[in-house]
Formats: structure tokens, sequence, C-alpha cells
């Protein structure tokens, strides 16, 4: 009886500090990263509070999501980006055009297959680089990836 006493006044305690119903990857350090990078470093601390690497602009509140995705679902929508920068030329893999900065995937699931959509957002390049046309801002691929993970692609084009 004593012990279900304690275990119901620690964990009301923790309810009340805040600390049980909030996982802990989920909460911030103290101090702040943020606030700890404006700080200077004690002159004995070998440390220089002038650095020419960039300061890492760590969120002070909770991180938002982009979306949250299973592990396969992640797996699979890499497989498929690798597949489509395959195909580009090699020699133009240094122009934003033909990177993954210029693409994006859409993936879904049905009967246990991954199908990614990647379609090509040369808007987001500026200038949209050398050799690409208005027209090719419609362009995608389509991938199947089973569920051993062979990615095989949507036979639409040559």
């Amino acid at each position: 009886m004593l012990t279900t006493q304690r275990s119901m006044l620690l964990a009301s305690l923790l309810m009340q500090t805040g600390l049980l119903g909030t996982p802990l990857c989920n909460r911030r350090p103290d101090p702040s990263p943020v606030e700890s990078q404006g700080q200077e470093a004690p002159p004995d601390s070998g440390i220089s509070a002038s650095t020419s690497e960039p300061v890492i602009p760590w969120p002070k509140q909770d991180l938002p999501p982009l979306a949250t995705l299973e592990g396969p679902a992640i797996q699979a929508a890499h497989a498929a980006l690798e597949e489509a920068l395959k195909r580009f030329p090699k020699e133009s893999t240094d122009k934003c055009a033909f990177s993954a900065r210029a693409l994006e995937v859409v993936i879904g699931q049905e009967a246990g297959w991954y199908f990614a959509r990647v379609n090509r957002r040369v808007d987001r390049c500026p200038g949209f680089g050398p050799g690409v046309t208005g027209l090719e801002t419609d362009w995608f691929e389509l991938y199947a990836i089973s569920p051993k993970g062979e990615v095989t692609r949507y036979p639409y084009q040559p």
C-alpha cells in the first residue's frame, strides 16, 4: 500500500512539473542552444567565441514536422529519388535543375507496394539552368517499390 501511495505521489509530482506526458525527445535541453550560442565562452575553456563556422539556428520551440513517415516509406522515396537522378546527364549533375533540389517525391502505398511520383520542380532553381525549357516544368517519373525493395520505373517513356 505504501508503495502504491509513493508511486501516485511521484506521478502527481511529475505531472505538476510537466515531466509526465511529454516525451523527453520533444523537450528542449536547458540552457537553450540558441541562447548559449550568443554567450561568449569562458576564457579558460579553450573555445574561441568568434569562429568562422555557421551558427546553427536551433528552433526555440518544438519543431513543427514537415511530414511524419514510417521508415520503409522514407526508404522507398529515397530509392525512387536516386533512380530519377540516375536518368539525368552525368555532365549536368552540378546544375540545380539536374539535382535533388529540383525534385520532390509524392509517396503512397497500396497492397504492400509503395508508389513514388518524382516531380521535377525547376522553378526552385534560379533561371531554371542551362538546357531546361519551360515545357519541362511538368516532368515526372513514376516508380513502384516492391515489398522486397526492388524499384521499377513505369514504362510510359523510352
